[in-house]
């Protein structure tokens, strides 16, 4: 501040607040870590591409590869949770190269999404809540929305690291990075600018337009994500981190007793009347003027919701309930009825589903339905647990029975089930119809090795009936997935083992 400056404050006034520049701690492998992170934002945007494949697990397992010299072997392998969510994640990215179901593929990519993060927070320094109390994907989100947006300054502290002894080679390697990208991006605006420069820097135009248009355009999105993740690894490996104390709020446990016992009676009545359709079948069923069919398949995904809302009503009550009230005997009491009552509810929608499944065989969507009852039931077992022994953790029990179910059900041939089912119900005369069109194209590609079966000269619409009004043949369809499977694997993104066998057959 001058003189005139000076003269300007009056005695006494409090001078300007300085703002506190943020100083980063940087060490010797500081910008090899800075390298690394680069090399992988320029392989995730090169690699996260329709239709996803081995470009995801590449994706996933170099993220790890770049993990382990961020956190540390002892952060990343020291606790067993952490180790098991390492082989967990690993394994889910490797069925992008093994496997082709676009439901699968959509389900594993949220799932990652969710799971890769928090896995990574998990290995923050610090304090944190453990693994099975809810409140800690919160705390971990947050934690690394805070490094991703609140240390974008790690990355250039990296690399001014030692700039007294590398400052030329630096400056040289980001002169030459600008310069070519502002030639790149100037010289086709000036070609359409003057039309003589156009003809005389033609080739040159089209050999960047062909070789660095887009290069450039990864290259810049992967330079805008590096200080963003960059920064994270900073906030991990260095920011502690206190877990948020909440105070859990509890209520009288005479409320959840009336809500419980009021549940209990309503499936108890509503299992009393089920039963007799169970054990009265037809003919009872058309006394009543319901066809046997018509009650078959109706009934059994509300009865799984309805398993799915006494299972969280059960879990408010042990959790909210005030244990010390007279009440809360009596809140274990009919929590443990309503479990029982969900199991039964659980069995009568597996029979009608069965039934289902006996008349129109199996799809997709049935045997996606059938896993959800096992997990189900499974969770209200958890519930049950949680019912005898209140002190016991509910998802400490059911986030590793969640786990290992999604793991099972991606290690099971669905489709393959699926079509061996619909082709041998058409082939034996037990349906009509079969859907071609949809066994090959909402699918994966393990159902064509069933598809194989039908007679190539079958025209679909002998199987389908006139709703698809198409004289195509079940050989040229099959051709035509084939064809399109050699497309999925002629680029190592889409690349995954079911489409290149589906592609090898001839």
């Amino acid at each position: 501040m001058d003189n005139m400056e000076k003269a300007l404050v009056p005695e006494g006034a409090a001078k300007p607040a300085q703002t506190a520049r943020k100083i980063y701690e940087t060490s010797p492998h500081g910008r090899l870590l800075l390298a690394g992170t680069l090399a992988f934002c320029l392989l995730l945007v090169n690699a996260l591409s329709w239709p996803w494949g081995m470009g995801n697990t590449a994706a996933v397992f170099a993220w790890y590869a770049l993990l382990l010299p961020a956190m540390g072997r002892e952060a990343l392998l020291r606790r067993r949770e952490s180790r098991v969510l390492l082989i967990y994640n690993l394994l889910l990215a490797a069925s992008f190269a093994l496997t082709s179901n676009p439901w699968f593929r959509l389900w594993n990519f949220l799932a990652l999404t969710l799971l890769v993060p928090l896995h990574a927070a998990s290995l923050a320094s610090g304090d944190l809540l453990p693994w099975w109390r809810p409140a800690m994907a919160g705390e971990r989100l947050g934690l690394l929305c805070r490094g991703v947006f609140c240390h974008l300054g790690a990355a250039p502290a990296a690399l001014s690291a030692g700039r007294e002894k590398k400052s030329l080679s630096l400056a040289v390697i980001l002169g030459a990075a600008a310069a070519l990208g502002l030639v790149s991006a100037l010289l086709p605006i000036l070609a359409s600018a003057d039309a003589l420069f156009a003809a005389a820097t033609r080739g040159l135009t089209e050999f960047i337009r062909l070789h660095f248009a887009r290069g450039l355009w990864k290259l810049l999105w992967a330079l805008v994500l590096t200080p963003f993740l960059s920064g994270m690894l900073y906030c991990l490996r260095r920011v502690p981190v206190k877990p948020r104390v909440r105070t859990l709020y509890t209520v009288d446990s005479a409320l959840f007793a009336i809500v419980l016992g009021a549940l209990d009676v309503l499936y108890l009545l509503f299992l009393a009347v089920q039963s007799a359709g169970l054990f009265g079948g037809p003919k009872y069923l058309a006394q009543r003027g319901v066809s046997y069919a018509e009650w078959a398949r109706s009934g059994f995904f509300q009865m799984v919701g309805v398993a799915v809302l006494n299972l969280a009503a059960v879990m408010a009550a042990l959790t909210i309930a005030q244990q010390e009230d007279r009440s809360w005997r009596a809140v274990r009491a009919l929590a443990a009825a309503l479990v029982g009552e969900s199991l039964v509810l659980l069995a009568s929608a597996a029979w009608r589903m069965t039934l289902y499944v006996s008349a129109y065989g199996l799809s997709f969507k049935r045997f996606m339905t059938y896993w959800g009852m096992v997990m189900t039931a499974l969770f209200l077992l958890a519930a049950l647990e949680k019912v005898w022994k209140p002190d016991r953790s509910f998802f400490r029990r059911a986030v590793p029975l969640a786990l290992a179910g999604w793991l099972v059900i991606n290690c099971i041939p669905v489709d393959y089930l699926v079509a061996k089912n619909q082709v041998d119900r058409y082939l034996s005369g037990e349906s009509p119809t079969l859907s071609v069109h949809y066994l090959a194209y909402s699918l994966s590609y393990d159902t064509l090795s069933q598809l194989e079966r039908l007679d190539p000269a079958l025209p679909l619409a002998a199987c389908e009936g006139d709703w698809w009004g198409t004289t195509k043949t079940a050989g040229s369809l099959l051709l035509g997935r084939r064809a399109q499977a050699r497309q999925d694997c002629a680029d190592w993104r889409g690349w995954n083992l079911s489409a290149c066998l589906a592609a090898g057959r001839d």
